[in-house]
């Protein structure tokens, strides 16, 4: 019966296949690019890939083999273990996790091909074999760490060893330089194998070590991107042509992100890859302050309570000091507070907000905030101006005005929300530190309109909730 599944599959018909689950894959995921629908894109995209997994096992007649059902039945355990005890705190590392098993995954498939395992020993079967081994190495190690730093088992702030530019490219251009010797040489497959694998892995780590928390959506985004190519180029070597469709997808569509994250903080990507640091900026002292949790700078109590109750137009601006406080819920509380006031209100989502892109819609989803409430940075900055009221929790370099005027700084030239525009702010931070880029943000100084309650955003909207809803009864 297998052998007979196999030979129906032929050839053409496993091409044409191929080109239909290609295209659900991409119709999942222009369905993700819309909230409302993102989950039956990505429910769309997942059949498709399940069903490239059953038609290889039957193409290649691998139905007899007991031991890969076996490997499914363990992984498929431990992922829905992982699905239901993963917080959405959690999800950028297990993003990244997830990311380091697909480089994985792709450098096996390029060492068997390059061992002469997988498929017949040709130069172009070799040659590729060795470029998936490498992207996959270091996918994986750099996952790995991205994924350690998120989860704090790692310090988030860069990690930088003396000449750290230096050891970059160089392992970079040793690896290539393994590449060639492997056939000018004719160097054994095992001695290349084990070269690629300790120089792939040694600057996944090291170029992954000296990325701050600030630039980690770049990277989960490129490290995504390269979990597809290497996954793409492992098809290659193997010749198989649904594995390059797929990770050609999952590379392009990575790679487009990764721009956009890159544009979203004025950082150039060939900049973090080679480990070329930020520009610094001088530290200056911040002024002492005697606030506590829940005071204000400007105002009398009286004064905010009449501020957010007068508020028709609102803006609440969320960010990674809201996912850390685990604050989501009490965000949606004065949101719907709002609301009953017959005030409008908007969720401003800038693109590097929380640790991967879409963080910060993956955390309001959670809590049944509506997606028609929800607006990127683009969509939304030209009302700030016009708006009555923006309430900011946990945010702080995506808010900071700075990025317009100081020129030489890590910030400078980033998109910001226009958050200084607005009428009257509300800031729930938990103090007044600058960001992860260092820089201090001007508007804590601000005299007029704006308002400052210090400490866990938890506790401080808790505690503001609670004055306000005193007044209501």
């Amino acid at each position: 019966m297998n052998n007979i599944l196999a030979v129906i599959i032929s050839d053409p018909i496993y091409y044409v296949i191929s080109g239909f689950l290609a295209v659900f894959v991409l119709f999942g995921i222009f369905l993700m690019s819309k909230v409302e629908k993102a989950k039956l894109g990505n429910l769309i995209s997942g059949f498709a890939v399940l069903s490239g997994v059953v038609v290889s096992l039957i193409k290649y007649n691998v139905l007899p083999i007991w031991i890969i059902y076996l490997a499914i039945f363990i992984g498929a355990i431990f992922g829905l273990i992982i699905t239901f005890k993963t917080k959405m705190i959690q999800m950028p590392q297990l993003i990244a996790l997830l990311n380091s098993l697909g480089g994985l995954a792709s450098a096996i498939v390029g060492a068997y091909a390059l061992l002469g395992i997988a498929t017949d020993l040709t130069v172009f079967s070799t040659s590729t074999a060795m470029i998936a081994l490498i992207i996959g190495g270091l996918t994986f190690a750099g996952s790995i760490i991205a994924a350690a730093k998120l989860h704090n088992i790692i310090r988030q702030r860069p990690i930088t060893l003396k000449g750290h530019h230096v050891w970059t490219i160089s392992l970079f251009f040793l690896a290539l330089v393994v590449v060639v010797l492997h056939f000018l040489l004719v160097l054994n497959p095992i001695i290349t194998l084990v070269l690629l694998t300790v120089l792939s892995l040694s600057f996944g780590i090291l170029f992954t070590l000296h990325i701050g928390g600030a630039d980690m959506p770049i990277v989960i985004s490129l490290l995504n991107s390269l979990s597809g190519v290497a996954g793409a180029i492992s098809g290659l070597a193997i010749s198989d042509i649904l594995l390059v469709s797929i990770g050609g997808i999952v590379g392009a569509s990575g790679l487009l992100l990764t721009q956009i994250m890159c544009r979203a903080m004025n950082r150039r990507l060939l900049d973090i890859l080679f480990a070329k640091p930020a520009a610094k900026v001088t530290p200056q002292v911040e002024p002492e302050t005697t606030l506590t949790a829940g005071e204000l700078s400007t105002h009398e109590k009286a004064d905010y309570q009449a501020i957010f109750n007068a508020a028709k137009e609102v803006i609440i601006v969320p960010g990674y000091g809201m996912a850390v406080a685990q604050a989501q819920h009490l965000v949606k509380e004065t949101a719907d507070l709002l609301k009953e006031n017959g005030s409008r209100v908007r969720f401003a989502i800038h693109p590097v907000a929380g640790r991967m892109p879409g963080h910060m819609n993956v955390l309001l989803a959670e809590v049944d905030i509506d997606y028609d409430e929800l607006f990127e940075m683009d969509d939304l900055n030209e009302d700030f101006i016009n708006t009555d009221l923006v309430i900011v929790v946990g945010a702080n370099d995506v808010i900071n005005p700075a990025a317009k005027t100081d020129v030489g700084t890590p910030l400078y030239g980033m998109p910001i929300l226009n958050v200084d525009q607005a009428k009257e702010v509300f800031i729930f931070n938990f103090d007044l530190k600058p960001g992860y880029s260092g820089v201090p943000n001007p508007l804590y100084k601000k005299e007029q309109g704006v308002h400052l309650f210090l400490g866990d955003a938890a506790d401080t909207l808790k505690n503001f909730l609670s004055e306000l809803k005193k007044d209501i009864t």
